[in-house]
C-alpha cells in the first residue's frame, strides 16, 4: 500500500506543476499577443485581464494538487484529506484527471490506507 500512496502522491505533484505551468503559458501567451501593435485599442487591456484571470486560475487548482501529493509522501493525515478534496473535483478533468482521481479515492479511501494516515506520527512512505 505504501507504493501506491508514494505513486499516487508524485503523480498529484506533477499534475498540480503541469497546471501551474500550464497558467504561466497561457498568461505569457496572452499577454504577449496583447503587444502586437495596430490592434483595436481596447483588446490589450482585455487580453491582459483574461491572461491574467485564467492563469490565476489555473494556478489556483494546481496548487492544492502541490500541496496534497507533499503531504501524502510525507504521511500526514490533512495530506490524505486534501488530496481525497481534490481528487473528486478532479473527476471532470476527462481523460487524466479522472483516471488519476478514481485511482486516488479508491486507494486512500481503502481502511488499510486510513488505519496507516491515522497513526499520531506520520507513517514512513518512503520504499
Amino acid at each position: 500500500m505504501n507504493d501506491h500512496i508514494k505513486i499516487i502522491g508524485i503523480l498529484w505533484i506533477i499534475f498540480g506543476a503541469l497546471s501551474l505551468v500550464a497558467a504561466g503559458f497561457l498568461f505569457l501567451i496572452l499577454v504577449g499577443v496583447s503587444f502586437i501593435p495596430d490592434i483595436d485599442p481596447q483588446a490589450p487591456g482585455i487580453l491582459r485581464f483574461i491572461g491574467f484571470f485564467l492563469g490565476s486560475f489555473l494556478a489556483l487548482i494546481g496548487l492544492p494538487k502541490i500541496i496534497g501529493g507533499y503531504g501524502l509522501l510525507k504521511g500526514y493525515e490533512w495530506g490524505r484529506i486534501l488530496t481525497l478534496v481534490v481528487s473528486f473535483l478532479s473527476l471532470f478533468n476527462v481523460p487524466f484527471g479522472t483516471a488519476l482521481g478514481i485511482y486516488s479515492i479508491i486507494i486512500l479511501l481503502n481502511k488499510e490506507t486510513a488505519s496507516r494516515f491515522q497513526k499520531s506520527s506520520p507513517p514512513d512512505v518512503r520504499p
